[in-house]
């Protein structure tokens, strides 16, 4: 609100005396706190603060600014119903949703009788907050109390326990009185299945829907789509597409851009092109889609190409725009195009926030150009630990383990909280270096300090650490107490440090653990024959190498993986 409008704003209270329809009217216009304040100042000097239809009122032009209107329920003496769920509803759209459980507790126990909308708003916190508990518990106050029957109710009900992953609560709620739902109950299961990926189910809840009598909605198709999709069904997309063409859903981005995702995933790149040159007015976020999906499918011209067709057509891109094809710059090694990027990030003058900053750390790490990825990463105002994990790794690729060490120090130094990612990238690089002390720590400060449960690459990375030190046994013993007692690559790993060190003994134990988790790889009798070889017993290595010509011959067309390198000129 600008200084003039508040100043209009003072001049029309203090000329007019407060009549009832014209304080309910700005209180209607008002959108700050600064504007409902005076309104408020004027209620109390004359008297109405007493007056429950004017602080219901006050309260509900408050709900945009929870404390503001927290404020105004703790003056209120006999808070009624009406009250209460706009408190209740302030806070379930508030940054503080697990407020609104303290509320309603505090509404029954003043032994006010709840309407539906006290449970709707308090089930839309308990989902915001993923109080699957909370929700479980006001579920059963809404069977107890007779509110089941609402439909609004159930949906809401419906959506905490799809968005908890409780998927099969969700389909029993659902399949509860079945005539009462509605098309937000179906859409509303869907997205619960998409939630947990099983898109077969989202497939058959669309004819079933279909044969109810339902018409779908945009909502629908574009669960159908995401299913379709991870399905890899590309009739299944083109059928679907012409039900939206029939049905009049390709006016919407939405539709179109999941139309896209569909096709190229499923090899159908070219009629992706199609329809997105068939939009007349094109969003951002579809020009991003297209971009990351040639970038996807490995056609890296085509997405420049596109990216200077976007100029042309004077479509402002954003930060999100790059990052799927820095992404395939970063996996190609193709830095003219990497450079390309750079330079339109200058002349679009984009701003390079955490995610753009983190791509470009990315691809001129696995570029090797180490001093660009590090200046791009200090030029950056604001980094998250996504930002600090890439520029990590990069040096730790590049057999930098002390500089990959250092800079988590100052990670952790300048308040930046890793994750499992993060200890990844450190563990590896301190594998690769050699560095046992360090790595050792790292692993016992993940588990102590961050309280993270190692999962499988950190067992690897000290399984690795701990063969390369020569600390073969010990390294055994961390193997035997993993978690998971079938991970051949740990044992694989152990049997590369038995080669290099020649120890035969567990070398062949190794080999026979391996062979009893019926992985028979030709490298594992490879490493054994090299393991022999070290150790200086040579009719034993080409007794093993025979086996390995023998295991590749009993396979169907044995053909060896060939090799591939590319060399970019003028870059």
């Amino acid at each position: 609100m600008t200084q003039a409008l508040a100043l209009r704003l003072g001049q029309r209270l203090n000329l007019w005396p407060p009549e009832n329809s014209k304080l309910i009217s700005l209180l209607q216009c008002c959108k700050q706190v600064s504007e409902i304040s005076q309104i408020h100042g004027s209620i109390v000097k004359t008297g109405l603060d007493h007056n429950p239809f004017f602080l219901s009122k006050l309260l509900a032009s408050s709900v945009h600014h929870n404390q503001y209107a927290a404020s105004i329920f703790s003056h209120i003496r006999n808070p009624n119903l009406f009250m209460f769920n706009t408190l209740l509803r302030a806070y379930s759209i508030s940054d503080e949703p697990n407020k609104a459980f303290l509320v309603f507790n505090d509404l029954r126990a003043r032994g006010i009788v709840l309407d539906q909308f006290s449970f709707i708003t308090t089930l839309k916190a308990c989902a915001r907050e993923l109080a699957i508990e909370t929700g479980q518990g006001i579920h059963g106050v809404v069977v107890r109390s007779g509110h089941g029957g609402f439909i609004g109710v159930k949906n809401t009900l419906l959506h905490i326990y799809c968005v908890s992953g409780k998927i099969e609560d969700a389909h029993q709620l659902f399949d509860e009185f079945p005539h009462r739902n509605d098309l937000v109950s179906w859409n509303t299961l869907m997205g619960g299945y998409l939630h947990v990926s099983q898109p077969r189910v989202i497939v058959d809840l669309f004819r079933q829907m279909c044969k109810g009598g339902f018409e779908a909605s945009v909502t629908s198709v574009l669960h159908l789509l995401s299913a379709i999709g991870e399905l890899g069904s590309y009739l299944g997309g083109e059928s679907v597409h012409g039900y939206c063409i029939k049905m009049g859903f390709c006016d919407s981005l939405h539709v179109v851009t999941a139309l896209i995702d569909v096709y190229a995933k499923n090899g159908g790149i070219e009629l992706a092109r199609q329809i997105f040159n068939g939009v007349a007015v094109k969003d951002v976020v579809l020009w991003n889609c297209f971009v990351d999906k040639y970038a996807k499918c490995g056609m890296v011209e085509e997405a420049v190409a596109l990216l200077r067709l976007m100029r042309l057509e004077r479509t402002k891109p954003n930060s999100s725009t790059l990052v799927g094809l820095l992404s395939a710059c970063a996996a190609s090694g193709s830095l003219s195009v990497g450079r390309f990027i750079m330079d339109y990030v200058e002349e679009e003058k984009l701003v390079l926030d955490a995610v753009l900053g983190t791509a470009l750390v990315d691809m001129y790490a696995k570029c090797g150009f180490l001093d660009k990825a590090l200046g791009i990463f200090e030029s950056m105002e604001n980094r998250d630990v996504k930002s600090w994990t890439a520029m990590i790794s990069g040096y730790g690729v590049h057999g930098e383990a002390g500089n990959a060490l250092r800079l988590f120090y100052r990670m952790e130094e300048e308040g930046c909280r890793p994750n499992e990612v993060t200890f990844l990238a450190v563990l590896s690089a301190c594998s690769h270096g050699g560095l046992l002390r360090e790595g050792v720590w790292c692993f016992e400060n993940m588990v102590r300090k961050y309280g993270f449960v190692p999962k499988v690459g950190h067992y690897g990375c000290m399984i690795d650490l701990l063969g390369r030190a020569g600390l073969l046994e010990e390294a055994r013993r961390l193997i035997e107490s993993l978690p998971i007692k079938s991970d051949v690559s740990a044992w694989r790993a152990l049997l590369s440090a038995c080669r290099v060190y020649g120890y035969v003994a567990l070398g062949e134990v190794v080999q026979r653990v391996l062979a009893e988790l019926n992985d028979d790889h030709p490298t594992n009798a490879m490493l054994l024959s090299g393991t022999y070889a070290i150790a200086g017993r040579l009719h034993d290595s080409s007794n093993m190498k025979d086996t390995v010509e023998e295991q590749m011959m009993r396979k169907e067309n044995p053909v060896k993986e060939a090799g591939l390198s590319t060399i970019e000129l003028d870059s």
